[in-house]
C-alpha cells in the first residue's frame, strides 16, 4: 500500500511538471513577448501552494458549503491564469472579445496582488515561530515561561490576522481602481517658455494625449467623455504620441467615429508606440501582420489623423514657423522597437526653427536625443503610464515607475541644456485595467515665446 501511495505521488508530480512545460510553450507560442511571466506564474503556483497549505486547517472545519466555497475563491486565480493560456492556445488572442480579456487578465492581477500581503505577514509569522523554536536561543525554563505568556492570541498569529486584512484591503482598493478611478481624468496644465519660439507662436495652445490601449475600453461613454474634454479646451494642435491599442488595430474599429471628433485648427497628429506593430501576439503568417499595419495606417487616414513616421512638418502662423517631429517607436530595453530615425525625421531642418518632437518612449530621449545633441527644444512622450501605481501630491511624487525609467510622468530639464522632455501618464490601461494614485492624464501645453 505504501509503495502504491509512492507511486502514484511520483507520477503525479510527473504529470503537473509536464503540463507546467506544456503550459510555457503554448504562452511562448501565443503570446511570444510574455514568455518570460511564466516564470512568475511557476512562483505565484508555489506562493499559492504555501498560503494554501496555512489556510487548510482552519478551512476544513468549517461546514461543507462553506469549505467548497472559500476554496474555490482561493484557488480561482489560478484556474483563470490556466484558462487564459489554454484559451489562447484555442482561440488567437487578438479574436477574444476585448472587454472580457480585459477584465479576465485584470481580476487575476488584482486577486494575485491581493495574495501577496497575507504571504508576507505569513512567511513572517512562520520565521517568528522558526526563530522561536531554535533551542540555541532559548533555554527549558524559558521555554516554559514563553508558552505561560501566550494566553491571548499568539504573535504569529496576530501576523496571519494582519495579513488577511491588508490583503482584503488591497483587494477593494484595486476595484476601485478599476471601476472608478481608471476613468477619473485629470487634466494637467503646463505653461512653457522658449527663446526659439517665434512670438508670433506666443500662446500657442498644444493638448497631449498618450497610451490609449482601446483594447482596454470596456465601452465607448468614457472615451466621449474624454474626447469632449480634449475639444473644450480648443488647442491650436493635438497630439498623440502612441500605443492606440493592446494587441491589433482591431480593437481600435469601434472607438473610430468617437476619435475622429477631436478637432483642432492645426489638425490631429500621432505617431506609433511600442504596441501598434502587432508584436505581442503571434499571426498565422508576416502578410497577416503587415495587413494588421496597413490597417492602423488606414484607420488614422479615416478619422484625419496624420501619422508622422520619422518625418517632420512646418507648421505656419502669421508666417512665422515651427518644427512638428515624428519618430517610430525607439525604446532602450531589449523587447522594444527601435524604428524610430531622428536623423531622417529633422534631415533639412535648420539650426535655429523651434522643435517639438513626438516620441513614444522617453528612453530615446536619454539615449538617442541628448547624448547625439539633438536641439529638439521640446520632446513629447508616454509609454510609462505612471505604472498606473503611486503617490503625487504637490511636493511628492512616487511610483514603482522610477526604478524603471529615469524620466517617468511630468516635466524634466536636460541638466546641460533648455531642452525639455514631458511624458504624459497615459489615458489607457494595460495589464491591470485600473489606476490608483496615477490618474489617467490629459495635457494641455500653452507656449510662450521669449524671443
Amino acid at each position: 500500500m505504501q509503495k502504491l501511495r509512492a507511486n502514484k505521488t511520483i507520477i503525479i508530480r510527473l504529470l503537473a511538471t509536464l503540463l507546467l512545460i506544456a503550459g510555457y510553450f503554448l504562452l511562448a507560442y501565443e503570446l511570444p513577448h510574455y514568455k518570460r511571466e511564466y516564470v512568475l506564474f511557476i512562483v505565484l503556483l508555489f506562493a499559492d501552494l504555501y498560503l494554501w497549505s496555512a489556510l487548510r486547517k482552519s478551512i476544513f472545519s468549517h461546514k461543507l458549503w462553506l469549505k467548497t466555497t472559500i476554496t474555490s475563491l482561493f484557488w480561482l486565480p489560478l484556474m483563470m491564469v490556466i484558462f487564459f493560456i489554454i484559451g489562447a492556445a484555442v482561440v488567437p488572442i487578438i479574436d477574444w472579445n476585448d472587454a472580457f480579456r480585459t477584465f479576465w487578465i485584470g481580476f487575476i492581477v488584482v486577486f494575485y496582488t491581493a495574495k501577496v500581503f497575507p504571504l508576507f505577514f505569513l512567511l513572517l509569522a512562520d520565521l517568528v515561530r522558526l526563530i522561536r523554536k531554535i533551542p540555541s536561543f532559548i533555554t527549558k525554563e524559558n521555554r516554559l515561561e514563553i508558552r505561560n505568556q501566550h494566553e491571548g492570541i499568539s504573535r504569529s498569529k496576530f501576523l496571519q490576522y494582519l495579513g488577511y486584512l491588508s490583503g482584503g484591503l488591497v483587494l477593494g482598493t484595486m476595484l476601485t481602481g478599476m471601476f472608478k478611478w481608471v476613468y477619473d481624468f485629470n487634466i494637467v496644465k503646463k505653461q512653457l517658455r522658449y527663446k526659439r519660439l517665434p512670438a508670433e507662436f506666443d500662446g500657442f495652445k498644444v493638448v497631449q494625449i498618450s497610451d490609449l490601449h482601446l483594447g482596454s475600453w470596456g465601452s465607448l461613454k468614457p472615451l466621449e467623455e474624454a474626447v469632449r474634454h480634449i475639444n473644450n479646451m480648443k488647442a491650436d494642435l493635438v497630439l498623440f504620441t502612441g500605443d492606440l491599442v493592446n494587441f491589433s488595430t482591431r480593437e481600435a474599429v469601434r472607438f473610430a467615429p468617437v476619435l475622429k471628433e477631436i478637432k483642432a485648427p492645426y489638425g490631429v497628429y500621432c505617431t506609433l508606440g511600442n504596441h501598434d506593430y502587432g508584436d505581442y501576439v503571434s499571426w498565422p503568417s508576416k502578410m497577416a501582420k503587415q495587413k494588421n499595419m496597413n490597417q492602423l495606417f488606414m484607420l488614422y487616414k479615416d478619422i484625419g489623423w496624420k501619422l508622422m513616421n520619422n518625418r517632420h512638418t512646418l507648421l505656419e502662423k502669421d508666417g512665422a514657423r515651427i518644427a512638428l517631429i515624428g519618430v517610430e517607436n525607439w525604446g532602450a530595453h531589449a523587447r522594444f522597437p527601435k524604428r524610430g530615425d531622428i536623423k531622417k525625421a529633422t534631415e533639412g531642418l535648420s539650426d535655429d526653427i523651434f522643435k517639438l518632437l513626438m516620441s513614444h518612449d522617453p528612453t530615446h530621449w536619454d539615449h538617442i536625443i541628448i547624448p547625439e545633441n539633438y536641439d529638439i527644444d521640446l520632446t513629447l512622450a508616454g509609454h510609462t503610464h505612471g505604472f498606473q501605481f503611486g503617490i503625487e501630491t504637490k511636493g511628492f511624487k512616487w511610483s514603482p515607475a522610477q526604478y524603471l525609467y529615469k524620466e517617468w510622468a511630468g516635466l524634466y530639464t536636460d541638466a546641460t541644456s533648455p531642452r525639455q522632455i514631458y511624458v504624459n501618464r497615459g489615458l489607457g490601461s494595460i495589464g491591470y485595467p485600473g489606476r490608483i494614485g496615477i490618474l489617467p492624464e490629459i495635457t494641455l501645453f500653452q507656449l510662450k515665446s521669449d524671443a
